[in-house]
This record gives C-alpha cells, sequence and structure tokens, in this order.
C-alpha cells in the first residue's frame, strides 16, 4: 500500500521491537527502560488481583458449570501439548487493549459496545474491528503515548503458568484480534518471542495519520484465529495445539486442524455462551498451573 507503513514492514518504525526492545525510537528510550524494568507498570496487579478475585468469587457462585472439572482426556493432552495459544484481551492481560485505546483518544463508549459484540459473535469479527477502527482513527503518535501513559495490565498468574509451560519444552503463542503495537510490551514481558505473535496490524499513513488496518491478517475477520493457529500446526509440524481465551473467535480455534482443545479462561470476563462449550473452564491460571507436570 504506497504511502502506508507498519511496524512489520519497517525496521526503523518507532512501534517495531528490535532484540534490544523499544516501543519509541529516540524519544523512547524511557519506556524501553521501564518495560526491561521489573517493576514496569504493565505488572501492576496487587489492585488488580483484588478485582479480578471478586469478580471470579461471583462466578463461580452463580453459574454450575459441567467442565469446570477437565475429563482424564483434556487434562492428559493439556499435559502433553505441543504448544499453547493464548488470547491476549481479557485473558493474558486485564484490558482489552483497543478499548483502552479508544477510550484514550476518546471514543470509549461506542467502541466498547462494538467490542463487546465481536467477543459474544454476535457480529461478524471483521465487522466490529472495521466499525471500531473508523470510530478511534488513532495516528501513530496516539498508539505511542497510550502505550507509554496506559500499559498493558498482566493478569495474576499468567507469568508463572508462561514459565511452567516453557520449562515442560510446551511452545507458547499469542493469538489476538488486537494490533501488534500494543501487544509486542506485553511478549516481550513475559518473554514470548515476537515471531510467536499472531494478530492484527495497524497502518499509519507517512505523516502518522491512521491509514486502517492490514484486512490481509488472518485474525481480522471471523474464524481467522482458527486459520492462525492451523498455520502454526503446519508450520511447526506440531500435532497438539491448545487455544486459551475468553471470546468466541478464540472457541471458533477450535477446529480440524487448528486447536484440539479450548480452555475458557473466565477470571477477568465471563461469557457464559463462550464457557458453556469449552472443553475446561477455569477461573484462574493456578488452576492449569496445578495440572502440569
Amino acid at each position: 500500500m504506497a504511502g502506508q507503513t507498519s511496524a512489520r514492514i519497517s525496521s526503523r518504525h518507532p512501534l517495531s521491537v528490535p532484540q534490544s526492545y523499544s516501543v519509541r525510537s529516540s524519544q523512547g528510550s524511557q519506556l524501553a527502560l521501564r518495560a526491561a524494568n521489573p517493576l514496569f507498570p504493565c505488572v501492576k496487579l496487587s489492585k488488580a488481583r483484588a478485582v479480578v478475585a471478586a469478580s471470579m468469587e461471583v462466578s463461580k457462585a452463580s453459574l454450575g458449570l459441567a467442565n469446570r472439572q477437565p475429563s482424564k482426556d483434556v487434562l492428559e493432552t493439556w499435559r502433553n501439548a505441543d504448544a499453547v495459544c493464548f488470547d491476549v484481551d481479557s485473558t493474558v492481560c486485564l484490558d482489552e487493549g483497543i478499548d483502552e485505546l479508544a477510550d484514550f483518544c476518546g471514543a470509549g463508549q461506542a467502541v466498547a459496545e462494538w467490542t463487546a459484540k465481536a467477543m459474544t459473535g454476535t457480529v461478524p469479527f471483521e465487522e466490529a474491528l472495521s466499525a471500531r477502527i473508523s470510530l478511534i482513527k488513532p495516528s501513530l503518535s496516539q498508539v505511542e503515548d497510550c502505550l507509554e501513559k496506559r500499559p498493558p495490565r498482566i493478569s495474576p498468574g499468567i507469568a508463572d503458568l508462561i514459565k511452567k509451560l516453557k520449562a515442560n519444552n510446551t511452545e507458547v503463542f499469542l493469538v489476538s484480534g488486537g494490533f501488534r503495537q500494543m501487544i509486542k510490551p506485553v511478549a516481550f514481558d513475559l518473554g514470548i518471542p515476537m515471531e510467536n505473535i499472531r494478530a492484527n496490524q495497524l497502518l499509519f499513513g507517512t505523516s502518522g495519520e491512521s491509514a486502517g488496518f492490514d484486512p490481509t491478517e488472518p485474525t481480522s475477520r471471523s474464524g481467522g484465529k482458527a486459520v492462525a493457529v492451523q498455520q502454526i500446526r503446519q508450520d511447526r509440524g506440531y500435532k497438539t495445539v491448545i487455544m486459551v481465551g475468553d471470546g468466541a473467535t478464540d472457541l471458533e480455534a477450535r477446529q480440524p486442524g487448528g486447536a484440539v482443545l479450548f480452555i475458557c479462561y473466565a477470571g477477568v470476563q465471563m461469557r457464559e455462551a463462550v464457557a458453556a462449550k469449552a472443553d475446561w473452564t477455569v477461573f484462574d491460571f493456578q488452576e492449569l498451573i496445578a495440572e502440569l507436570p
């Protein structure tokens, strides 16, 4: 696309993440240092834990899900998976990244309504994504500022779970309908290689103005996560891949040739229709850690 740029195609782009990791270029060194610092706001969890714990108790008390206790087959698959793909928004992170960006840009309420529709599957994901980007129209500078002033909040327990999976030689991927520019700091913080991100790409004009998003990314449309997971299995030669997430698009990843299991993480958002169809529903990542060898 002439006159457009993206973090993926420009090694000098301010939102690209080379080996040394930097979200901002010349003026971004402070943020890069914060990302490398264990006190980086991405891991502000004390307050978040209390909020999530409270919501978990309500959800547990109000719902009697048959899949709260996994079957022997599900446990066996979980313990021997070649790879686990995690959704990012409301799973790896406490927030919906696009909603945070929308609020930062002054379009919060309208965009949140579209996000809810997308996550429950009441509208095609591509329709919801296009509508939200049209409402936000985020410039490059706004994305950078949002990341600096509102860094992503990591969900309690996910860092320990990813560490345990990696210790067991299970590969970890982030498969998201969100944007790479906002996911890269999360991947960096959790030690996930940038090449293990499957997500959408914001595009910008030569002056940094919004130019929409890359529609060729599989995750930009309904069923896209299934395609992304299928590609991961094919490219890496994996036999067993599991999807973990909270939304309808994550459930869709459980397809022939894609994810063999879908684990619903309901610790942030409880979507009953999605949880009811999961192979296993958990409210705390410690539940998954406890079942690993």
